[in-house]
């Protein structure tokens, strides 16, 4: 007998109430055989059933609250309209501009983002990728500045401190002068941060419009799954000119005195670009600020008529020039049901025939993208991993360390970037000349649970930069080898495979 209902037993239940029990939870495990793998991966599948048939009193009622990744409801409808509405605004668009010419293999991969997102490649201009924490902060605030129609904010974390004192005063300063200034910010994301509260309350003092995303308010009938996060990292002015990449708009050590007292900073990037592709950028805004207040800002028809016919130079051909950069913004969460980031990463990972540079703060890959690194390494593609020597969040940081032993003996290079300092950038470089930039971690999280923005990036000084940045992080970190890994205490690795256990709770 399970030792929960052999408990109950003992108490002074009629035997017929510890019968039905008993009846109650066989039924449930048969349930849950049936109901939970569906439509969920394997790992997901199994790590969920193991807490259903070993602790139902506990896992029942976590698969209820947690159990579905998926947006539904009014969310869910939003998001299919938006994709409906973009398709139309966009059908007469090439998925590649004419100017751009691309790889067969890589073509293909824009072809399939566009199918899940409605997001054609678009072309742009690079202006600069911001890896430094104050330079990044002051290039935002001065395009700020520069705003003479609107300012769209979107980022996680928020908090007025003394490091983004500047910023937000230009965006109130904006704001008083008749530009239109919206602000969305993850409501529990940004909960904990001493500083939100502050933000909250100055702002609302002022013509700045801000809404939180994924509010949970239960007297409002506001309630969701408590663990979906909007994480995307946005910054538009005048749908001209635009920031994305991994910074919050956040002191460098998240305003925490113990991280101070360990002098624990965020390593960050922000890429800056211009052009039609910052459009795209204030289309994912307008979508996601329908779904929070409902009001409408825009029409993705309107965006869609705003786009120049593309040209220029050709992309990555070495006798036109200066080549031209082209982009797709690749948006992904809970409202795609086809995990388009993680499909993105693991087709072009497939492409690579040189190198492949991963720089990811939470790197805990599900069976296809470890496949697919494992195999380019195989086949003889140099890989490289960039993660924390030690990352911020303890599950995570000792689950990414279960999947170490199988990277090292396919010939992954790991790299783990110093301590104190966290490496928080998201970056993908395949073959130095395909690159991704933006919030999407490579964890289960930022495939199932998180709303992400990503940029692929093809061509010019963008990804030469990005490389570059790389090279600046290789410089801050270690190596790891096979044999000094497998020398590890055996309680580190009974404790990293119970993390990786737990990751797969999606």
């Amino acid at each position: 007998m399970n030792p929960v209902v052999e408990g109950l037993a003992f108490l002074p239940f009629p035997a017929g109430v510890t019968s039905a029990l008993l009846i109650t939870e066989y039924a449930l495990k048969i349930l849950a055989l049936g109901m939970v793998p569906e439509n969920r991966q394997p790992a997901s599948s199994q790590a969920w059933l193991l807490v259903i048939l070993f602790i139902p009193i506990v896992g029942v009622p976590l698969f209820l609250l947690l159990g579905n990744p998926y947006i539904t409801g009014r969310r869910h409808i939003i998001q299919a309209e938006a994709n409906r509405l973009y398709e139309e605004a966009l059908e007469d668009q090439p998925t590649v501009p004419d100017a751009v010419r691309v790889d067969p293999g890589v073509r293909t991969i824009l072809e399939m983002n566009r199918t899940l997102t409605s997001i054609p490649c678009m072309s742009g201009d690079f202006v600069a990728l911001h890896s430094d924490y104050s330079a990044s902060l002051a290039a935002m605030t001065a395009a700020v500045r520069s705003a003479r129609d609107h300012v769209h904010i979107e980022f996680y974390a928020q908090s007025w401190d003394d490091e983004t004192d500047e910023f937000f005063a230009a965006a109130v300063e904006a704001a008083e002068r008749g530009v239109a200034v919206r602000v969305l910010v993850d409501h529990l994301g940004s909960l904990r941060y001493r500083g939100f509260a502050l933000l909250r309350r100055r702002l609302r003092r002022t013509p700045v419009e801000v809404h939180l995303m994924l509010p949970i308010n239960p007297f409002v009938g506001r309630f969701r799954r408590p663990d979906l996060r909007n994480h995307r990292k946005m910054l538009i002015v005048d749908g001209d000119r635009g920031f994305i990449g991994s910074q919050n708009l956040i002191a460098r050590n998240y305003g925490s005195p113990r991280n101070a007292r360990l002098g624990r900073e965020w390593v960050d990037l922000m890429m800056e670009v211009r052009g039609e592709i910052v459009r795209a950028m204030d289309g994912v805004f307008l979508v996601d600020w329908y779904s929070e207040c409902g009001e409408v800002i825009g029409t993705l028809e309107e965006l869609s008529r705003g786009l120049p016919v593309a040209a220029g130079r050709l992309a990555g051909d070495p006798t036109a020039g200066d080549p031209v950069s082209a982009f797709q913004l690749v948006p992904s969460g809970p409202g795609y049901r086809t995990q388009p980031n993680l499909r993105m990463f693991t087709q072009l990972i497939g492409q690579a025939e040189h190198r492949i540079r991963i720089v990811s703060p939470y790197f805990v890959p599900d069976e296809a993208l470890l496949h697919a690194v494992t195999s380019a390494a195989f086949r003889g593609v140099d890989v490289e991993l960039f993660v924390p020597e030690h990352a911020d969040q303890f599950l995570v940081h000792h689950a990414q360390r279960s999947y170490f032993r199988a990277l090292l003996e396919a010939g992954v290079r790991i790299n783990r970037f110093r301590s104190p300092a966290v490496l928080h950038t998201k970056m993908l470089l395949i073959d130095d000349f395909t690159g991704v930039v933006g919030s999407s971690n490579m964890d289960q999280r930022s495939f199932n649970l998180n709303f992400e923005i990503s940029l692929l990036v093809l061509g010019g000084e963008a990804v030469a930069e990005m490389n570059e940045a790389v090279d600046a992080y290789l410089e801050d970190s270690t190596p790891l080898d096979l044999e000094t890994w497998q020398r590890r205490p055996w309680p580190g690795r009974y404790v990293d495979n119970v993390a990786r256990l737990s990751s797969a709770l999606q």
